[in-house]
């Protein structure tokens, strides 16, 4: 079972040999069974992978993760055709109904408002009991887009002077570098179990192919902002991501969690959570959906 990921810093040269991945750089050589890898970033300028590597990854179900000239993840590239029983899967997940859709998608949310709500106690931050209270009233679909209300309360409770959608924000860029190995990772996990990542629970974009991968990673998200928040406390907004903010960020998945009564690493948290998501398709009933939990606020069940 895979259990770690690999964040490729420095040039190198990778292969595969007798069932590992080679990496040749210039001090030296590592050798990684490819069975123990779950996702390769390839954070590194002149890194250079042979064909025969790429067919073993996607054999070996490793996904793996580009990034740009700013070293922000831009692109994954997953395996396909993993399940056994893949046709099957796909046509129960098609035909799921809107109300089973909204019924997940409430779970969903209310899930993540409770680890927004966890963290801001566990950072010593106000507004957590007030993130509590509205995670009780999302309703089948979330009518009232509670989510979002719970968001703006969140940030501003957690960061002051803070605009999400700035990129030159040293806090944007750990948290986007984190959601995006997340997303890489609830991608891996929905391939494997047979699910098609474009169709969404609650995302619905016709030029997504992740939507559903946009989904699961909603309770997941306040795990990456306690790291980013660990990692940027006493910087300037202006600060760039260095190597080592890289790192840690593409170690998230390496990082605990409960879910159900196990805990676990992130890692195994996308896909237990994947592999709950088709019980609750193939047996019609949202309830059995397992999501990740940061600490042991009591359990909101829809």
């Amino acid at each position: 079972m895979a259990w770690k990921g690999v964040h490729l810093s420095r040039p190198a040269r990778l292969n595969t040999a007798d069932g590992q991945i080679v990496v040749a750089q210039d001090d030296g050589e590592v050798r990684l069974p490819l069975e123990d890898i779950a996702y390769l970033v390839l954070d590194a300028p002149h890194a250079t992978l042979t064909s025969t590597l790429l067919s073993a990854c996607m054999e070996a179900g490793i996904v793996i993760v580009s990034v740009d000239a700013r070293h922000t993840p831009n692109g994954i590239m997953l395996p396909f055709h993993s399940h056994h029983r893949q046709a099957g899967v796909a046509a129960a997940q098609l035909a799921v109904s809107e109300p089973f859709r909204k019924r997940c998608w409430q779970r969903i949310v209310v899930a993540k408002i409770e680890n927004q709500a966890a963290h801001l106690v566990a950072c010593g931050r106000p507004a957590s009991a007030a993130l509590v209270a509205m995670a009780r009233r999302v309703g089948s679909g979330d009518p009232d887009n509670i989510e979002a209300r719970a968001a703006r309360d969140y940030w501003r409770a957690l960061f002051s002077d803070f605009v999400r959608d700035d990129p030159g924000d040293l806090r944007n860029k750990l948290l986007n570098y984190g959601y995006a190995v997340v997303r890489a990772g609830i991608a891996r996990a929905l391939v494997a179990y047979g699910l098609l990542p474009s169709v969404g629970l609650n995302h619905a974009s016709v030029t997504n192919a992740f939507n559903l991968a946009d989904d699961l990673i909603e309770p997941f998200r306040p795990f990456v902002d306690r790291l980013s928040r660990l990692r940027g406390e006493g910087r300037s907004k202006t600060d760039d991501l260095t190597i080592e903010d890289r790192r840690a960020m593409a170690g998230i998945l390496m990082q605990d969690c409960t879910i159900a009564t196990e805990t676990v690493s992130l890692l195994v948290a996308t896909e237990k959570a994947t592999e709950s998501l088709v019980r609750s398709i193939e047996g019609g009933t949202p309830a059995v959906l397992a999501l990740p939990r940061l600490t042991a606020v009591p359990a909101l069940t829809p």
